[in-house]
Formats: C-alpha cells, sequence, structure tokens
C-alpha cells in the first residue's frame, strides 16, 4: 500500500468511527422533549397584599411557577395550598431557609444542615416542589478547601437524595459566584458532583446573574449542566428584572432548547420602577428573548 491509499484508508476508518458516535448521538437528541419556557417567580418579586393577590398576578402576566423561601415552610404549606388553588400556578423551587451549612468546618453545623434539609423537603414534597435549593456553603461559613469539601459534600448527599426521594422532591445545588461562595461556581461543577453520587434526588440549577460572573458560555453552561439541571434562576447583570439592562438571555435560552429544558426559569432579582409595569414588562422580554433562541 503506498503513502496515498494509506491515508484514504485511514480517514475511511476515521469517518467511520466519527458517524458511528455521531448517529446514536443525534438519534438521542431527536428523541429529547421540546424545550417549554415555564416563566415562575420568587413570591416577594411579585407585588400584592396577600399570597393570593400576587399569584393571580403572577398568572395573569404569563406566569407558572412560584417559588418560596425553605424558612418556617412547614406552617406556611396550607397558606401556600390555598394561594395557588384553583389556579394554573405550581410551585417551583424552595430556595434554602435551613441551618448550618453542608460544608461546614464545624460537624456540629453541618449537622445542624442535615436536619433542617430533611424538615423543610417534607413540606417541599407536600407542596410537589421541583426542588430545594442548596448552597454548600458562603464564604464565611467555612474555612475547608475546595478538596476537603467536595469530599464531606459527596459523603453526605446520598443521605440528603434519598430523603428528598422519599418526599418526591430533589435537591438542587445551587453553583454561586465567587464574590459569594469560592466552591461549587461553574454548572459543570455541580453536574460533576451530581454525576459522582448518581442518585435520582440529587440534581443542580443555573442562576443566570451568578452564570454572567463565572461562565464563557451560558449556552455551554446548561449543556454541561444536562440531564441534572432542574430549576434556573433569572437576573439581569446588576440583578434587576430581566430587561432592565443590557443582559442577553438568548444565549443561554439556546442551551436550555438544546437539552430539551422541562422545568421553571425564576426570577431572583429586584426591580427598577413600578413592579407592577415593569414586571409584566420583564416576561415579555422573556417570551421574546425565547423565540429568538433558535437552535
Amino acid at each position: 500500500m503506498n503513502r496515498r491509499d494509506l491515508l484514504k484508508s485511514a480517514a475511511a476508518v476515521s469517518m467511520t468511527g466519527m458517524l458511528g458516535s455521531t448517529v446514536p448521538a443525534l438519534a438521542q437528541q431527536a428523541e429529547k422533549k421540546q424545550a417549554v419556557l415555564k416563566i415562575s417567580s420568587q413570591d416577594g418579586r411579585i407585588p400584592g397584599k396577600s399570597l393570593r393577590e400576587k399569584v393571580e398576578k403572577l398568572e395573569k402576566w404569563g406566569g407558572c411557577g412560584l417559588e418560596v423561601g425553605g424558612g418556617g415552610l412547614a406552617g406556611r404549606v396550607k397558606e401556600i395550598q390555598e394561594a395557588i388553588k384553583g389556579t394554573g400556578v405550581k410551585v417551583s423551587a424552595i430556595c434554602a431557609g435551613f441551618s448550618g451549612a453542608p460544608i461546614s468546618h464545624d460537624p456540629e453545623e453541618r449537622k445542624k444542615a442535615v436536619t433542617t434539609i430533611k424538615e423543610i423537603l417534607k413540606s417541599a414534597g407536600e407542596l410537589e416542589s421541583t426542588g430545594l435549593i442548596i448552597v454548600p456553603a458562603f464564604n464565611n461559613q467555612t474555612t475547608l478547601d475546595n478538596k476537603e469539601g467536595r469530599k464531606i459534600l459527596v459523603e453526605m448527599l446520598p443521605e440528603l437524595g434519598e430523603a428528598a426521594v422519599q418526599c418526591k422532591t430533589r435537591i438542587l445545588l445551587e453553583p454561586l459566584n465567587r464574590g459569594e461562595a469560592f466552591f461549587l461556581r461553574q454548572l459543570a461543577d455541580a453536574a460533576a458532583i451530581c454525576r459522582d453520587v448518581n442518585h435520582p434526588g440529587i440534581c443542580m440549577m443555573g442562576d443566570f446573574y451568578h452564570m454572567s460572573r463565572e461562565e464563557t458560555s451560558d449556552c455551554g453552561a446548561f449543556l454541561s449542566a444536562g440531564k441534572y439541571l432542574h430549576h434556573v434562576h433569572l437576573a439581569s447583570w446588576k440583578r434587576n428584572l430581566p430587561g432592565q439592562d443590557e443582559r442577553s438571555f438568548v444565549d443561554g435560552f439556546r442551551g436550555l432548547k438544546m437539552i430539551g429544558y422541562q422545568d421553571y426559569c425564576s426570577l431572583e432579582c429586584g426591580c427598577v420602577g413600578n413592579p407592577e409595569v415593569e414586571v409584566p414588562k420583564s416576561f415579555e422580554f422573556l417570551r421574546k428573548q425565547w423565540e429568538e433562541a433558535t437552535i
């Protein structure tokens, strides 16, 4: 065989290998559900004198998810259930509210976190929530380095994941930016932890505000999260309503469409101006950005 024939043969083998790996991947992509934009909001962002009034406004403006805090949640379950009763709004995620820190250097603080997280999970399950958002530790909550913190977290999460599954909900790990937490800052890191724990009760979320400070690509970040992604927070560059500055969501929405995202995108942000006017405008902005995110 001369050199030209050898190169042709090698190219053919290479192309066969590429097709062999690409065809199943394309088939798998084709089987994914079509992504949906389900707009949610933290209850504090929607104006109203009562939770019921807030839910009614949220639905009127095109939202379908309500995110609530985990602090004192057991005492609010009936109120929340009554507030959403008869509407198209469901509870999306429960935002933190536990005591201690999962990767604190203090074992007692870790124990406190596990205990209170389990308590909130019971209420999250009663509300049929997407999951409970967990930050492993803020900057002032631990002196452990990344290696030590990761080891403790990976050993702890199966127990919490099992508690979540028993309650028919999930744990949602949230990456933050380095100004708030040195541990767990990128979506790929959270996905790797989910993969290593390998438990259906352990999943993750992404936050557009934190992503703008840590990720090189919103789309790439969501692709790295893949099947583990079950909640998204929405905020502008300045942590105000989407559309209130130059922050674009198109690249990120494109990534959500590529993974067939089915869960909620929830406002966690401030507001410049009258929320009665600005929140509906933001919802419309988000719907337009979603339409522009073609794949």
